[in-house]
Parts: C-alpha cells; sequence; structure tokens
C-alpha cells in the first residue's frame, strides 16, 4: 500500500508516518508534501497513490484547491486542528478525517474504513468529491486569534475584530477598541479561516468585520467607499468589478 501525506507541519507528518508505520508495516510513505503547491506539482508527474492523508489548512490555503486541479481517485483521509468544519460529510461519503492531535487508535480506526471501502474502490465509483467539499466549509469561522505583544501570548476574539489588514508588511489586527495586534500569518490565510458571513475582504490590503461597517458611498470611477465605526489609517475603496460582489453580501449575509 503506497501513501501520500500533504501536511506542511513536518513534526505533524513525521509523528503520522511513525504511527502509520505501526498499524501497517506493510504501508509505504512515498511522498511527504508540503503545500499546495508542491502536491499539485507531485500529483501531474506521479501515480496516485492508494491512500491519501491530507491537512486541511495547509502553509499556502486550504487543501481544497487541490481538488480542483486534479481529479483525486484514491480514498482521502482528512486531518484537521479544526473541529468547525462540516466533517460529517465524508462520513456519509467513504471518506474518513482524523482530529489533530491523532494516535495510533484514529489512524488503526481510518485504515479499518479503507479497509471496508476496499471493494467499491476497486470498482473505481470514487464519491462525488466535487459535491463533498462545497460542503466543507467553516460556517462560523475561527473563533480567536493567539497573537504575541508585550512579552505575552494574547487571545483576541474573532467578534472583537474590526478589521485586518497590512501594516508595514506585516498582518495586523485592530480591534473594537482600537488596540493593534501582529498576526503570523498572509491575509490569504486569514481569509480562509474566517466566517465569509462575518468578514469581507475589501481589497488587496484589507479584511473587514460586517459589525465595524458604518456606511457605504458610491466614489469616482463606480467604486465604493466604506466607512468603519474606527477610524483606519487608509481610505478604504472597493473597485467597481467587486462593487456588486459587496453590496450583495451587505444585503444577503
Amino acid at each position: 500500500m503506497n501513501i501520500i501525506i500533504i501536511e506542511d507541519e513536518l513534526k505533524a507528518a513525521r509523528s503520522l508516518e511513525n504511527i502509520i508505520t505501526e498499524v501497517r508495516p506493510q504501508a509505504k510513505v512515498i511522498a511527504k508534501l508540503q503545500s499546495i503547491e508542491s502536491s499539485l506539482k507531485y500529483l501531474s508527474e506521479n501515480r496516485q497513490p492508494d491512500v491519501m492523508f491530507m491537512d486541511i489548512q495547509l502553509s499556502d490555503g486550504l487543501c481544497f484547491e487541490i481538488f480542483k486541479s486534479v481529479k483525486i481517485a484514491c480514498p482521502v483521509i482528512f486531518c484537521t486542528a479544526f473541529d468547525e468544519y462540516s466533517l460529517e460529510a465524508f462520513k456519509a461519503n467513504g471518506v474518513d478525517y482524523v482530529l489533530k492531535p491523532f494516535s495510533k487508535s484514529d489512524i488503526a480506526d481510518a485504515f479499518k474504513k479503507v479497509d471496508e471501502l476496499r471493494n467499491f474502490f476497486q470498482q473505481s465509483i470514487m464519491p462525488d468529491l466535487t459535491g463533498l467539499l462545497s460542503q466543507i466549509t467553516p460556517p462560523s469561522g475561527k473563533k480567536s486569534f493567539l497573537v504575541f505583544k508585550n512579552n505575552k501570548y494574547i487571545t483576541i476574539a474573532t467578534n472583537n475584530i474590526a478589521f485586518f489588514y497590512i501594516r508595514n508588511e506585516l498582518s495586523t489586527i485592530m480591534s473594537f477598541d482600537q488596540q493593534e495586534y501582529i498576526v503570523n500569518q498572509s491575509l490569504d490565510q486569514i481569509s480562509s479561516q474566517l466566517s465569509p458571513d462575518q468578514f469581507f475582504r475589501l481589497n488587496r490590503q484589507y479584511i473587514v468585520n460586517f459589525s465595524a461597517i458604518k456606511e457605504v458611498e458610491h466614489y469616482f470611477m463606480r467604486k465604493l467607499f466604506v466607512k468603519l465605526v474606527i477610524p483606519t489609517p487608509d481610505k478604504l475603496l472597493i473597485n467597481k468589478e467587486k462593487a456588486p460582489v459587496f453590496l450583495n453580501w451587505l444585503e444577503n449575509r
């Protein structure tokens, strides 16, 4: 049995490989990949394995992007540290998951399910992963962010965040009480963890909380000017192409 591990944390990947070797001595981990980019390259150049273990959140985005470019023809066991994802959809469609930190029994149970579905997969009838993935969204989003300030680790509740923005090339939180905190993630990574009902990516520099929006005005060249309940370092403008999407979000969230 050939296995691929897609996991951006090297320690977690090594731990998973060790457990796999214990649970299935005959199994062989043929590749350990750390990103969407490296996974797409590998899968486009090599035969697919018998089983994949795939972390949901990778260094360059959510692993679901892989399925948009490559047709996966083997069982996938998803790994995640975020229980807010709608993972029950996998149970009904023959794909399992393990919640981090995973144990030896978790991996053993996952392999047991793969064994039970072996005949199904040998018939080359795969579950509809496209429909499955459309259900895998974080409806409530990440509840808090861990930041480091004044030599202390602090947890900032997401509901208390007015907006995220780039300041001096660093991703920064601005809270409703106008306190700033540096976040060691890109805005793309942050955006993927937020509730799409609560937060909107205005442009490359800003992600705003619906609760922080005070009013919206028409601006030159069919742009929109967004004003928040607290001051912002920059004028928040939405280009004419994105303006209809933003207005639809305001109306239908």
